[in-house]
């Protein structure tokens, strides 16, 4: 009988061949596998970049004024951009006044933290001050378009709109000091004098030599080191680096206590005996740290048009004297740049305090001697 001519698989056979069909069949290499893959891949790539954006994004300023916001409780002036700046008024009447000062404040500060001067020297010399909110600050409006000229400006709109003269004095503190630079750049001929109280300096300013440039900074604690790295590189980082939790962020902004030296403790226990300095601290940042702290820091460390050394003598026929002081033991602003400025810019006069600290202004009798400096040569 003959046998019919079939192929004879194996049952070992037909399991293995069933198998390798099957494998091939759900093979990861297949182009819709590849493709699905894929796809996962930038889908977690977008929620990773998702995540990190919104980790870097800041909080929303919280305007005074505004639906919900910080009332207004000081007199404000209206820039000519639309923007509102806060106010306070010391000393006599700007009517009988002899001299108008405008105080620049320095960083986590307001309006409300002037150097002490006495009631007696504001009489004797006919002193009206006028101290104001940075933008951000207290109760002025946020400028997420401030350099270090516009708030230059801010001070000449200020002074116009409150009839100071064609001539006043600043005294600006810290970042303030820092500030005072750029109105001896961008308004010298409102100017009739000067006083730069221990000025935060750019390490990025150019004229000066690497070895004051890094001297000074490598004295800051490390935390400030990167911390500035980060305003003056990377700016758009400055708000997530300085309020995230994995490492230490700028050691100023967080109080860091490091940064004081023992005169600065000393001055700190003068002001703990005064409450009414430091009743308005919650004004402060009350805007958001946004506009204030971080917003300082990437206009203080960033790209600026110009460097102190560029400056010149507003003053060439003695009319009026710029006065830069500065604590020989300040651990929060080195004293290695003004030391510079001062043996470079002769016409600039220094005065060191000997074992003074960043807060030396507000020890007491300081602000009266700064004060009587602005009108030495009168």
């Amino acid at each position: 009988m003959g046998m019919a001519n079939t192929n004879k698989i194996s049952a070992a056979n037909a399991r293995s061949h069933t198998r390798k069909n099957h494998m091939h069949s759900s093979s990861f290499s297949s182009p819709f596998h590849q493709g699905m893959v894929k796809n996962i891949g930038v889908m977690m790539l977008i929620g990773v970049i998702a995540l990190v954006y919104k980790a870097i994004q800041p909080t929303p300023p919280i305007i005074c004024g505004s639906p919900g916001g910080p009332p207004v409780s000081s007199p404000r002036i209206k820039l000519k951009d639309g923007r509102h700046l806060a106010y306070k008024e010391y000393g006599v009447p700007k009517e009988i006044a002899k001299h108008k000062i405008i105080f620049i404040h320095g960083f986590d500060s307001c309006k409300h933290d002037v150097i002490p001067i006495s009631p007696a020297i504001f009489e004797e010399l006919g002193i009206h001050l006028v101290s104001f909110d940075r933008a951000g600050y207290g109760e002025s409006d946020p400028n997420p378009k401030r350099t270090e000229k516009s708030t230059a400006e801010d001070v000449e709109q200020l002074a116009d709109q409150l009839q100071l003269g064609d001539k006043f004095y600043v005294i600006g503190f810290s970042m303030g000091g820092q500030i005072t630079w750029t109105c001896l750049r961008y308004i010298p001929h409102r100017l009739a004098g000067a006083a730069i109280l221990a000025p935060v300096a750019n390490f990025w300013w150019h004229g000066f030599p690497p070895n004051v440039s890094d001297t000074a900074f490598n004295i800051q604690l490390t935390q400030d080191r990167w911390a500035v790295r980060v305003a003056h590189y990377a700016p758009w980082l400055t708000y997530w680096w300085n309020t995230q939790k994995w490492f230490p962020s700028s050691g100023v902004a967080s109080n860091n206590l490091l940064v004081l030296s023992p005169h600065d403790w000393n001055v700190i226990k003068q002001i703990s005996t005064k409450p009414h300095l430091h009743s308005h601290r919650k004004q402060v940042r009350q805007q958001g740290e946004l506009e204030s702290l971080h917003r300082d820091m990437m206009v203080g460390f960033g790209r600026w048009e110009f460097s102190p050394m560029d400056l010149e003598n507003p003053f060439p026929n003695g009319e009026g004297s710029i006065h830069l002081w500065h604590g020989a033991d300040d651990r929060m602003v080195p004293i290695t740049f003004s030391r510079y400025i001062a043996e470079n810019l002769p016409w600039i006069q220094y005065h060191e305090v000997s074992e003074g600290g960043h807060l030396f202004p507000l020890a007491d009798g300081m602000g009266d001697a700064i004060v009587r400096s602005l009108f030495s040569r009168e």
